[in-house]
């Protein structure tokens, strides 16, 4: 079979040697993940050879090939690409092999052993959550969740990281649904408080609690995204009230957001980009 001359990987030391994959597969590969990471928006062919440092006619003929193979759609109109059906098809193959739990266990493990308490994984479940998964801390004296058990959104860190996360009208729909009910003296019942509250834990990108839930208890949690955007749920680390002081929520709610992020992005989700009209 002939080589075509864009086939050719690029000399040693040249300009697009480390930049450009010398595999015309992970040249199309690259291709798939850029349009994946920019969807719904759709791009066209100058945005690929820019944003992959591709030579504008490589860039061509592999969303040509793409198309043909199903995997990219094109609009005659606006000549421009996004994913197409069998992207479709094979993404959704993905997630319905995706074990969350699976995912996230090692997360966990590594929260205790970074934090020395319990690490906690729920999924939210319409207007509620429910604790899936945990991992114990080492200490004598440690918090334990029960599993399978059902939680309102407004109490405990790992409930407010949820709701902070929704979109604004969801909130909205909460508040004005939702029986705000005490599940403790310290838990938060009045709607202003509640969006005061949700209003910082979006600013932190983290919840905290001192006895929302369960007195003489602390806690911090951050939201965990799916491929979709939506919001999966969140993970939190607990324990005794005493051993969470101000620089324990800090320091453990910092850690939080970066392992939110990284569970958020091995489950397939992918920070939104700003729509481009650039071709």
């Amino acid at each position: 079979m002939s080589t075509r001359e864009d086939d050719v990987a690029p000399a040693p030391g040249s300009a697009t040697d480390d930049a450009v994959p010398r595999s015309g597969l992970l040249r199309a590969m690259a291709v798939i993940e850029l349009l994946a990471e920019r969807a719904p928006e759709t791009v066209g062919v100058s945005t690929v050879a820019r944003a992959l440092d591709y030579p504008k006619a490589v860039a061509h003929r592999i969303l040509k090939e793409l198309v043909t193979a199903g995997f990219l759609g094109f609009d005659d109109r606006t000549k421009l690409y996004g994913l197409g059906p069998v992207a479709l098809k094979v993404g959704l193959a993905a997630l319905r092999s995706l074990d969350v739990t699976r995912v996230t266990r090692p997360y966990l493990e590594q929260l205790v052993h970074r934090t020395q308490e319990t690490a906690t994984l729920s999924a939210r479940q319409g207007w509620t959550r429910v604790y899936v998964d945990q991992v114990l801390s080492p200490r004598e004296i440690r918090m334990a969740v029960p599993l399978g058990t059902s939680h309102a959104l407004h109490a405990g860190s790992s409930s407010k990281a949820i709701l902070a996360a929704l979109p604004e009208e969801q909130v909205e729909e909460y508040l004005a649904s939702a029986s705000l009910e005490a599940v403790t003296a310290a838990t938060i019942v009045d709607v202003d408080a509640l969006r005061a509250e949700l209003a910082r834990v979006r600013r932190l990108g983290y919840a905290i609690s001192t006895g929302e839930r369960q007195p003489g208890a602390g806690s911090v949690a951050a939201a965990v995204r799916s491929a979709s955007g939506d919001v999966w749920g969140s993970i939190s680390v607990c324990g005794p009230l005493d051993r969470f002081t101000p620089e324990a929520f800090t320091s453990h709610g910092e850690l939080l957001v970066e392992v939110a992020a990284a569970i958020s992005l091995e489950i397939g989700y992918r920070e939104p980009h700003a729509t481009s009209t650039r071709t």
